[in-house]
């Protein structure tokens, strides 16, 4: 599988519609991986790409493991998803990460993509406060999906939505990373939580164990 990079342009001459999937992936979980095949689907997209982010603006950086080991694990996680490709454009981005700088990245470095952001409800309820988020919405479609509780927003109406944002009827992501973490930090199971080769790798080297874990 090709890793989507922020190097030289793509010269495919057939336009592909992509899923910008961004997040920390702090780890990657099988919702994250159920989420994006649902998201393909409904909004008709050829892929989804997973952006790691190494600061999301709006979250404090303690308990982040370092930019290496989280983009690892979504390399193992997406090695048998040959529609789902990592991207590590964001880690050659100056800090904090802003979704607006990352489609300008993209857009020059694949011009025959056209990229759909796929976000949260969550973060649409703040997307507002987004750097160019006027320049987003009317330059990039997007498509919301719904969080569980531990999103903690409130219900997203389909009827305040402005033309180009769209709201997937897909299941809840009840799977979090935070709890993949608790659990991890207390010494619990995480099968069925994370793909295999993930908890494999988790567990070799020792990540999210004791203050790594918040």
């Amino acid at each position: 599988m090709t890793e989507a990079t922020a190097h030289a342009p793509t010269t495919d001459a057939a336009t592909r519609r992509v899923g910008f999937f961004g997040g920390s992936f702090n780890p990657i979980h099988n919702g994250h991986i159920a989420l994006a095949r649902s998201l393909m689907d409904a909004a008709g997209l050829d892929e989804v790409w997973f952006v790691v982010s190494p600061q999301n603006p709006f979250k404090q950086r303690g308990g982040l493991l370092d930019d290496a080991a989280r983009m690892a694990m979504v390399r193992a996680a997406l090695a048998g998803e040959p529609r789902l490709r990592p991207c590590d454009v964001e880690l050659s981005l100056p800090l904090p990460s802003y979704t607006w700088r990352t489609l300008c990245r993209l857009r020059h470095d694949h011009p025959h993509c056209e990229f759909t952001l796929l976000i949260g409800g969550d973060n649409w309820a703040r997307f507002g406060q987004w750097y160019h988020s006027a320049d987003i919405l009317a330059s990039c479609p997007i498509m919301i999906y719904p969080r569980g509780n531990d999103g903690g927003e409130s219900p997203v109406d389909p009827a305040t939505l402005p033309p180009g944002v769209t709201l997937a009827d897909t299941p809840l992501l009840d799977v979090s990373s935070t709890e993949v973490r608790r659990r991890l930090g207390r010494g619990e199971p995480v099968s069925g939580l994370v793909p295999p080769a993930v908890e494999a790798m988790i567990a070799e080297r020792g990540w999210y164990t004791g203050s790594e874990a918040g």
